[in-house]
């Protein structure tokens, strides 16, 4: 048993379901059974090629179905021509069978061949439409996606040259810092020899005793 196909349908297989389904009509049988018989080729189920006839490709057809229903009749009416008038009759009846029934598969191949072409160039068409706006789609996103990498890079450029002023100033502040931090440093340097200073200039005495004593 043949995996059943879950894709989409193809041009090729609706052409197969018209042409079964049409023989069918013609030789007095069942759309069931053309149905079974075309998912049999195809890989579909018959209950899915039935759907398929009747909601797509049934309105397609109309005058081949009709065709194919008056060749229905027809065999019909000859078979029971046959039946009551014997065998010479039954093979005038099969001749004219097979000429009305050759004619009808050349008038619906035909038909079919043009429908499938049709459809096939309305397919391209459309696939080459959906394509079209895709690129224009396409194109519209790279453009964009363009310009904003311009902008991205401006600001970048921007960001780096606001980084490199923040680095100078903060190289700038840093010297000063040093440089205020040494000037304190000699300060403090300086307070320090001029206490010294001080405490050497302090004067003494002699007392009466002979011993040194500070002035204040």
């Amino acid at each position: 048993m043949s995996a059943v196909r879950q894709d989409a349908w193809s041009a090729e297989d609706d052409l197969i379901l018209a042409e079964v389904t049409l023989r069918h009509i013609r030789e007095g049988s069942t759309q069931l059974a053309a149905f079974e018989e075309v998912g049999e080729r195809i890989g579909r189920t018959s209950a899915a090629c039935g759907f398929r006839w009747n909601s797509c490709v049934r309105k397609k057809y109309e005058e081949a179905i009709s065709l194919a229903k008056s060749q229905r009749q027809k065999r019909s009416y000859y078979k029971k021509q046959s039946a009551s008038h014997g065998p010479q009759v039954a093979g005038l009846a099969e001749v004219q069978l097979e000429q009305d029934s050759f004619k009808g598969e050349t008038a619906s191949e035909e038909s079919l061949s043009i429908d499938a072409v049709i459809r096939f160039l309305r397919q391209w068409k459309g696939g080459l439409q959906e394509s079209g706006r895709q690129y224009k789609t396409l194109e519209r996103t790279l453009r964009e996606k363009e310009e904003e990498l311009a902008r991205l890079r401006s600001e970048n450029a921007r960001l780096s040259q606001e980084v490199n002023l923040v680095k100078t100033d903060y190289h700038v502040v840093n010297d000063d810092y040093k440089a205020l931090i040494q000037i304190m440093d000699r300060a403090r340097r300086l307070a320090f020899l001029n206490e010294e200073e001080e405490e050497l200039k302090t004067r003494f005495k002699m007392d009466a005793n002979g011993n040194l004593e500070r002035i204040e």
